[in-house]
């Protein structure tokens, strides 16, 4: 009798424990960047002097797990600005060390809607995919919470120049 009301009164501390313990925090993964239109005056290299945002650009997020397969694949899209935020819905990891954002994912330019600048650069490797940047960035909640990774800035370049003139 003794051991049924203790083996009660454990079980009750723990359902009343569970009942008013805080919720379990969501933790989201997010990357952000910016997408531009990279000026004749520097096709060719990486500066992005004279850039100019390209709104409604895509973007995609890759992520591989430890033995090389894409694991996480995404396209995002920028804002008005050429910005965008790109969080990792679905994305997990098994193998934390080797599958960490950091090391796992990177991003790629995808397309610009700008007729006149939609040749893809490889600015920040953007060809390849450009690598995650912790930058200690949070976004902070009661139960959430988001680490933000940052890449690039991506570019895409005109796809016609006009010589230049030497006066």
């Amino acid at each position: 009798m003794a051991s049924t009301q203790l083996l009660i009164l454990i079980s009750s501390l723990m359902l009343f424990q569970l009942a008013f313990s805080d919720p379990v925090k969501k933790i989201d993964v997010v990357v952000e960047g910016m997408v531009y239109c990279q000026s004749c005056e520097h096709a060719g290299s990486w500066s992005l002097s004279g850039a100019k945002p390209i709104p409604a650009a895509k973007v995609s997020v890759i992520c591989k797990n430890y033995k090389d397969q894409v694991s996480y694949y995404k396209v995002f899209e920028t804002d008005g600005n050429g910005y965008f935020y790109a969080q990792l819905e679905g994305f997990t990891m098994s193998q934390y060390l080797v599958e960490h954002p950091l090391q796992s994912c990177h991003v790629k330019p995808v397309s610009s809607p700008l007729e006149n600048c939609n040749l893809l650069t490889n600015v920040n490797y953007g060809l390849y995919g450009s690598p995650l940047r912790y930058e200690s960035k949070k976004l902070l909640g009661s139960n959430y919470e988001a680490v933000i990774y940052a890449a690039g800035p991506l570019a895409f370049r005109p796809d016609h120049c006009p010589p230049p003139t030497h006066v």
